[in-house]
């Protein structure tokens, strides 16, 4: 049975920097590509990093450049999300997810990760 399991969110002021993490079991983590997503309160699920199997690319929503970085271990079967100067809109819901079917580019679209995790909640304030 596949589990993706995340962990370090929490509470935290404006500016300040959180990681989060992802341990997967039950799948060869290693052949899967990395995602992580968001939802906000009222708000679709949104893309906002991925990695690819082999941690070689990784791909980030535009607004997220610079401040976010997704890594990831696979001796550790774990995908990483550090995340800086964090902004009160950067409140949501964190999933992170797994991809069967990646190529050498991880996917950005919700449709195509085929494991989700529960989610880690996020909140900025100001």
């Amino acid at each position: 049975q596949v589990r993706l399991a995340e962990s370090g969110g929490g509470l935290v002021q404006a500016v300040g920097s959180l990681r989060l993490s992802c341990a997967a079991s039950g799948l060869t983590f290693s052949s899967y590509a990395m995602g992580w997503f968001r939802q906000a309160p009222g708000k679709e699920r949104e893309f906002v990093a991925a990695i690819n199997w082999h941690g070689s690319n990784t791909k980030y929503t535009d607004s997220l450049k610079g401040r976010f970085s997704i890594s990831r271990d696979n001796a550790k079967n774990t995908v990483y999300l550090q995340m800086n100067s964090l902004k009160p809109e950067d409140t949501a819901v964190y999933y992170c997810a797994a991809d069967r079917d990646s190529g050498w580019y991880p996917s950005t679209v919700t449709y195509e990760y085929d494991y989700w995790g529960h989610g880690t909640q996020v909140t900025v304030s100001s």
